[in-house]
Parts: C-alpha cells; sequence; structure tokens
C-alpha cells in the first residue's frame, strides 16, 4: 500500500512536470517559426522549423500534426499580442494610444503577410481562423478610434475598417520596409488633427 501511495504521488508530481515540458516545446517551436517566417532568406520547412527550435520532428508533429495547423496558431499569437496590446496605451494621450497601436499593426504585416498567404493555400478563403481573427482585431482597435475621435485627435471620418484596408494597400506595394516606411508615416499623420484642425472645425457653422 505504501508503494502505492509512493507510486500515485509520483505520478501526481511526474504530470505537471510533462505538462511544463510540453508548454516549454511548443513555444519554442512557435517562437522559431516566428523566426523562420520572417526571415525572408529561409526555406520554411518543417524539417527547419524543429532544427531552429531544437526539437525533434516527433516532438513538433506532436504539437503540430501538420503545417496548417502551425500556421493557424501562429496567427493567432500574432493577433492575441495585437488585442493584448490595444489595452496597454492608456497612459498616453488617446490619439498618441491609436497611431502607437497601429504602427505594432504595421510591424506585424510583413510576417502576417507570409503567413497568410501560405495559410489561404492550406486552407478556404473564408476560413474562420483568418476572418474570425481579423474581425477580433478590429473590435480591440474601435475603441482605441473611438476614444481618440472623442477628443479631436484623430479626424472623425473614417472607421476602423477603412484604416485597415489602407495599411493593407500599402502593404501590397513591392519594396522592403524602408521603402513602405515613409508611407505608413504619411498614412498615419493624415489620420492626425492639429489643435488648429480642431478649432477650425468647431468654428465651422
Amino acid at each position: 500500500m505504501a508503494e502505492d501511495a509512493l507510486l500515485t504521488t509520483s505520478n501526481r508530481v511526474s504530470f505537471p512536470t510533462r505538462q511544463a515540458a510540453a508548454a516549454r516545446n511548443r513555444g519554442k517551436i512557435l517562437i522559431a517559426a516566428q523566426a523562420a517566417f520572417a526571415d525572408p532568406r529561409a526555406q520554411v520547412s518543417m524539417a527547419e522549423i524543429a532544427r531552429r527550435a531544437g526539437v525533434g520532428m516527433a516532438t513538433l508533429y506532436r504539437n503540430f500534426p501538420g503545417r496548417r495547423e502551425l500556421l493557424e496558431a501562429l496567427y493567432v499569437d500574432e493577433v492575441d499580442a495585437l488585442c493584448e496590446a490595444a489595452g496597454a496605451g492608456d497612459a498616453q494621450p488617446r490619439g498618441a494610444a491609436l497611431t502607437g497601436w497601429l504602427r505594432r499593426l504595421i510591424a506585424f504585416l510583413p510576417n502576417k503577410r507570409l503567413i497568410v498567404s501560405e495559410l489561404l493555400e492550406h486552407t478556404d478563403r473564408d476560413s474562420p481562423v483568418i476572418h474570425g481573427n481579423r474581425a477580433r482585431a478590429l473590435a480591440a482597435g474601435r475603441p482605441l478610434l473611438a476614444a481618440a475621435q472623442d477628443v479631436g485627435e484623430i479626424r472623425d471620418d473614417l472607421t476602423i475598417e477603412q484604416i485597415f484596408d489602407m495599411i493593407a494597400a500599402i502593404a501590397k506595394i513591392h519594396g522592403d520596409p524602408s521603402y513602405l516606411e515613409p508611407m505608413f508615416e504619411t498614412m498615419l499623420e493624415g489620420l492626425q488633427l492639429s489643435a488648429d484642425d480642431t478649432a477650425e472645425g468647431s468654428a465651422r457653422p
């Protein structure tokens, strides 16, 4: 009986340990995959991701049975981080909180474009993973935009959907980040209202 109790206790201890090891492996795989997709020179095979993560192929496939599952996890993780960041700018002026969050979205786009384009090869274009997570990102940004518009720091004739579409349109232009960055900055500057703009708008009949 004492031996049975010892075995049961050992199992209780080892199960959380195995869970923690599995979570660490999953995290290492996602970090390695994210870095691989951010490298335009990399040939992103499952074997290359396993090599970068320092895990065996069996461990990789135990966590992600196929390439589609890995791509979906990467995309969801990116959107999770974007949504979480929407609540991180509370101490900033409202216009700055919005533009700061949009800059995070812009920085995310190069990785997202590669991930989404390949994800579409493995899933339907109406995949709930893609459309559902776009809806989550829009929902996260909408209160930031409304708050900035309410205090007159951002022009009030644009919706969050229109802003996302402008960012996506610039991101589709062929060019490296140094070529695209001035376009993004010009777009962000065009969203913002100066004190003179706000006073002029208030003075109109």
